[in-house]
């Protein structure tokens, strides 16, 4: 058990929209990832996504409307739910997620951005 200096682990995230592990509670991974762009639409069947905003604002896109999530803040995506991340202006955006270790990346889409490999850092 070690205190975690997420500043030092965001200089490790490398790309974007790559998700890297810095740990699991139980049944949930913590992932970090830096945004920029948009991007894929996509749904996940069986698991909930939570989103804590540690650096810019997010602009999380739901087919009736776009809910902006700043800095401290914390989305939760409900199970089934479809949704797209997106950042504007060219921001990067910096997010911890807390999901299910079961959950797919782009949940039931592929795309060129789908992961499937999170390293542990």
């Amino acid at each position: 058990m070690k205190s975690i200096d997420l500043k030092e682990k965001y200089e490790l995230v490398d790309g974007y929209w790559h998700p890297h592990q810095i740990g699991i509670v139980d049944n949930m991974q913590v992932l970090l990832a830096k945004l920029k762009g948009e991007f894929v639409w996509h749904s996940h069947d069986n698991e909930d996504e939570l989103f804590q905003i540690v650096k810019g604002t997010l602009y999380m896109q739901f087919r009736d409307r776009t809910e902006i999530v700043k800095q401290g803040e914390i989305i939760i995506v409900p199970k089934g739910v479809e949704h797209s991340p997106m950042t504007k202006d060219d921001e990067e955006v910096h997010v911890m997620l807390f999901e299910k270790l079961s959950t797919l990346h782009t949940g039931n889409v592929q795309d060129e951005k789908t992961q499937t490999n999170y390293p542990k850092i």
